[in-house]
């Protein structure tokens, strides 16, 4: 659940649906007049502080110090958790045969190869053919 502490949390009616959005303007009639002068990198990253404030792994001198920030300042760490990640082919396919090679190897082992999934949903892009040359042969 998160904190909200800058009221930014907020709804929008889409045919019938309510959806929730935290809204960087908001944030901005919070006090926080430079957002609109921040780096796009670090709007996209105060939006996800924003979302993910719970007071233990995001708190709310995180948000600040991103809010405020100017590039003179000092650079303090922040939790950041993506929304999803997006892999290249080029990393992308060995990171999904090391699953693979996980899955197997809790399969053998008598686990549960359900346990070994990413934690954040992952988008695979492939830009270009992939040719398998043989599949499900023994040894």
């Amino acid at each position: 659940m998160t904190s909200n502490s800058f009221k930014a949390r907020t709804k929008l009616r889409v045919d019938g649906k309510d959806l929730t959005y935290w809204s960087l303007p908001a944030l901005q009639d919070a006090g926080f007049a430079g957002i609109s002068r921040l780096p796009f990198s670090l709007r996209v990253l105060l939006e996800n502080l924003l979302r993910l404030e719970d007071g233990r792994s995001v708190l709310k001198e995180d948000i600040e110090n991103v809010a405020n920030w100017k590039p003179s300042d000092a650079r303090p760490e922040i939790n950041f958790t993506p929304a999803r990640v997006l892999l290249q082919d080029f990393t992308g396919v060995p990171a999904v045969v090391d699953l693979a090679s996980m899955r197997d190897a809790i399969a053998a082992a008598g686990g549960d190869p359900e346990l070994i999934n990413p934690l954040q949903p992952v988008d695979l892009v492939i830009d270009h053919s992939v040719q398998v040359d043989q599949f499900a042969t023994p040894g």
